[in-house]
C-alpha cells in the first residue's frame, strides 16, 4: 500500500528562478532563505519520495481568466514548462504518474468534488521553482508527480475549508492506493504578499507566524478565516496559503514540523518553508 511520509511547503517567487540561474544562493539577500533548504535535502535524502503530490496555483500558463477551473487534476504522463515571461529558464519536463493521478481522480468524485481532468497539462513557476529548491540542478528524475491546481486567481475562490477537506479527500485516496509507494505532499506558495494596488509590499509577519503555528497540529482553526479575512490578514496574493492548507490536510496521521524556516522580504514576500512528518495510525486488523 501507498504510504504519505510528510509534506513540504514553500514559496514559489519567480526571482528565485533568477537567483538560481545565477548562482545567488549565497548572496547576503538570498542565504537566509536558501539555508532553509539543506535541511530539506537531507530529509528528502533520507525519506526517497517516489511520488509527490502538488498543490499549486497556476499564473495563465496552463490557465487564464477565461476558463479558470476551482480545482484541476494532472493526469499525464509528463508535465512541461514553458516560457512565462519571468526571464526564467524554461526547466526541463516532469514525469507524471496517470495511474496514481486518476486513482486520486476517482476518489475525488466520489467524494462529490467537482474537478478539471487534465491528461495534458502545463505547469508553471508555482511547481518548477518548488522542485529545483527541493532537487538543486532539477535532479528529480527518480520521482513522479501529480499536480493539483488551486483557483486563487479569479473569485470566487475555494475557502480555506474546502481545500483543507480536498486535501483530506486527496489523503484518504493514497492510503488506499493498492501500490507500494512512497508519497509525499507538497503545497506552494506565499506567504503574505500583495503586488499590486495600495497595499502593494503588504506582509503581515504576525499573521504568518500564526499560520505557521497553528497549521501543524490545530489546522481547523485556519479553516475558520472566509476567503475575505485571508484577503485581508495576508494580502491579494497571500491567498496562496489555500495551498499550504490542501497540503496539510492530505496528512492523515500524527503529524510533527521537524523543520520551519520563515524570511522577509524575498521580492515583496512573507517566504516561508516548512516539513512535517506523517505518522500514520495503526491499521485495525480485521477479525
Amino acid at each position: 500500500m501507498a504510504k504519505i511520509i510528510g509534506g513540504v511547503a514553500t514559496t514559489h517567487v519567480p526571482s528565485i528562478g533568477q537567483a538560481i540561474a545565477e548562482n545567488k544562493q549565497k548572496d547576503p539577500y538570498w542565504q537566509p532563505f536558501f539555508r532553509g533548504f539543506d535541511f530539506v535535502h537531507d530529509w528528502l535524502a533520507r525519506e526517497r519520495p517516489d511520488a509527490a503530490v502538488v498543490f499549486y496555483n497556476d499564473h495563465g500558463l496552463n490557465f487564464f481568466l477565461d476558463k479558470l477551473p476551482t480545482f484541476a487534476v494532472g493526469a499525464a504522463e509528463a508535465y512541461r514548462n514553458e516560457d512565462e515571461g519571468w526571464g526564467i529558464p524554461v526547466s526541463r519536463s516532469i514525469a507524471g504518474d496517470p495511474a496514481l493521478s486518476w486513482h486520486l481522480i476517482n476518489a475525488l468524485v466520489a467524494d462529490e468534488f467537482d474537478i478539471t481532468m487534465c491528461q495534458d497539462m502545463l505547469i508553471d513557476h508555482a511547481v518548477t521553482i518548488p522542485m529545483a529548491l527541493m532537487w538543486p540542478g532539477q535532479n528529480w528524475q527518480g520521482i513522479k508527480i501529480v499536480p493539483i491546481s488551486i483557483n486563487t486567481v479569479q473569485h470566487p475562490l475555494p475557502s480555506m475549508a474546502r481545500c483543507f477537506k480536498l486535501g483530506r479527500s486527496i489523503g484518504r485516496a493514497i492510503e488506499t492506493y493498492e501500490q507500494d509507494l512512497r508519497v509525499m505532499i507538497v503545497g506552494t506558495g506565499g506567504l503574505s504578499h500583495q503586488l499590486d494596488g495600495k497595499r502593494a509590499g503588504f506582509i503581515n509577519k504576525e499573521f504568518d507566524q500564526l499560520c505557521l503555528d497553528k497549521i501543524t497540529n490545530e489546522p481547523e482553526i485556519l479553516t475558520k478565516y472566509s476567503v475575505h479575512e485571508l484577503v485581508a490578514e495576508a494580502g491579494a496574493q497571500g491567498v496562496e496559503f489555500l495551498n499550504w492548507m490542501a497540503m496539510r490536510g492530505a496528512l492523515p496521521g500524527r503529524v510533527s514540523q521537524v523543520h520551519r524556516n520563515y524570511h522577509i522580504p524575498i521580492s515583496n514576500t512573507a517566504a516561508a518553508t516548512i516539513v512535517l512528518e506523517n505518522h500514520p495510525e495503526p491499521r485495525l486488523k480485521a477479525a
